[in-house]
């Protein structure tokens, strides 16, 4: 059973602390192995992260027993929840078979076949190890396909960690050990600017496609006009530049086939992860099957060394993974999941925006399909109600990461929700099949007494 805010004298911090002691005790060792204690920088965080021994379903429980409600759920992999009876009977079968051959295998062709199956733009696939990976190997593919150099991808959308795909718009500095040259190569534009993509697709000849997040920056952080979605498409056509839609968080979550299959848009090139693998570690680039063949040997010696795109990993499809990934997107083909997640995250927004609304706060709970971002307040005038309409469509005012305007608020209600049995990624977070109508009622209810304590210690601008 999870704990809740006690008495009115411990302000969050201190409860936290004392809730979560084992935690605390834990992550005195791990900085003294880790870079701030921390194996993930979404997992940093202060004063210090939760240590969590187990889960199933919707639920998790940290080292000293608190029942925590996960709208993490894996960094947004773990679509039918923790501990899915079909997904782990799947890897413990695999398991006694071998977790690793260094060799083709049938679970990969199964796997394979149906991503096929679910994601339009597939018409050929190739497994990586991770959706990083799979945005790099788009990338050099559309570099490959084209001969030409450059990408464009948008301000605030989030590709994953390798050099490419940091870069920030100039006049910024690359970032911390990134190449000036590798940055270079990278244009960074505003969304919702049609005529300004339009400008340097026909003024730059070198451009060999466009990246972007199909429903807005950081799973809809900054939510992204369907119309300038579709108008992205018109315009990469027009001018011969590939398309690549960045689906490793809404891949099989928006409906089966993604967002391409929920919005009609389809890429030339698509990165996939997460959720394709099951709850395991997997990605994969998918696409054209002109564009996909650079990634072939060929009888033509030419070919191999200048087409060639050249690829290798490890654990690239292992057997582990494509059972766990196979077996997912058998039971998301059956399309339930992808309504019940999405019909469920409706329910969680609008009962966290009933609780804004009696604590009489500007902010509201917003996002797409079965993803939610939370805006304690209206970053543009705290003392006049945002609309949840504003938040998601292309509409005024400019969209705003709160994560970002007010980083030390949004780390206190990440605390207050955990010390009341509910943990978010970041700002918000994403439902799972195993959540349920009692589960989002919960955490309305764990959010309403910590946005009580919120106001208590008056952190939250506007608040009455």
């Amino acid at each position: 059973m999870s704990t809740t805010i006690g008495s009115s004298s411990q302000t969050l911090d201190e409860q936290f602390i004392r809730q979560f002691a084992g935690s605390a005790a834990r992550f005195q060792e791990a900085v003294e192995i880790f870079p701030n204690g921390a194996t993930h920088d979404g997992r940093a965080q202060k004063p210090f992260p939760l240590y969590i021994e187990r889960a199933q379903g919707a639920h998790k429980w940290d080292v000293d027993g608190n029942r925590i409600i996960d709208f993490l759920v894996g960094h947004g992999s773990l679509l039918l929840g923790h501990g899915h009876p079909a997904i782990v009977e799947a890897v413990a079968a695999q398991m006694q078979r071998g977790t690793h051959y260094g060799a083709a295998h049938e679970r990969e062709v199964e796997w394979g076949r149906r991503v096929q199956r679910l994601i339009p733009s597939a018409e050929r696939v190739r497994f990586t190890s991770s959706g990083t990976e799979a945005t790099l190997m788009c990338l050099r593919l559309a570099r490959a396909y084209t001969g030409r150099s450059k990408v464009i991808k948008f301000e605030h959308h989030f590709h994953g960690w390798h050099d490419y795909v940091v870069v920030e718009e100039p006049p910024a500095p690359p970032p911390a050990g990134v190449p000036a040259g590798t940055a270079d190569s990278m244009l960074v534009l505003p969304v919702h600017d049609l005529e300004r993509l339009e400008t340097v697709l026909k003024n730059d000849p070198d451009i060999a496609a466009v990246i972007m997040e199909p429903t807005g920056a950081g799973y809809s952080s900054y939510p992204l006009d369907p119309d300038f979605l579709a108008g992205v498409r018109k315009l990469t056509l027009d001018y011969g530049v590939l398309l690549i839609m960045d689906e490793v968080i809404t891949g099989f979550r928006c409906a089966p086939g993604g967002a391409q299959a929920a919005t009609g848009v389809i890429p030339d090139l698509t990165s996939i992860a997460k959720i394709l693998a099951g709850g395991l570690p997997g990605g994969a680039a998918v696409g054209r099957a002109d564009i996909m063949a650079h990634l072939e040997y060929r009888d033509e010696p030419e070919w191999n060394a200048r087409k060639k795109v050249r690829h290798q990993g490890t654990f690239n499809a292992n057997p582990l993974s494509a059972s766990a990934g196979s077996t997912a997107l058998a039971i998301v083909a059956e399309g339930w999941p992808a309504r019940h997640v999405n019909d469920l995250a409706a329910m969680l927004r609008d009962e966290f925006n009933q609780v804004l609304d009696a604590h009489g706060l500007t902010g509201c709970v917003y996002g797409t399909y079965s993803m939610f971002h939370i805006a304690l307040y209206n970053p543009h005038n705290p003392h006049e109600k945002l609309s949840v309409a504003d938040y998601s469509s292309a509409g005024q005012p400019p969209f705003i990461s709160m994560r970002d305007v007010d980083p030390a608020l949004y780390g206190k209600m990440k605390r207050g929700l955990q010390v009341n049995g509910v943990d978010l990624m970041g700002d918000g977070g994403m439902l799972s099949t195993a959540h349920t109508e009692e589960d989002v009622s919960e955490a309305a209810a764990g959010f309403d007494r910590t946005v009580g304590l919120l106001k208590q210690e008056g952190v939250i601008p506007g608040a009455r």
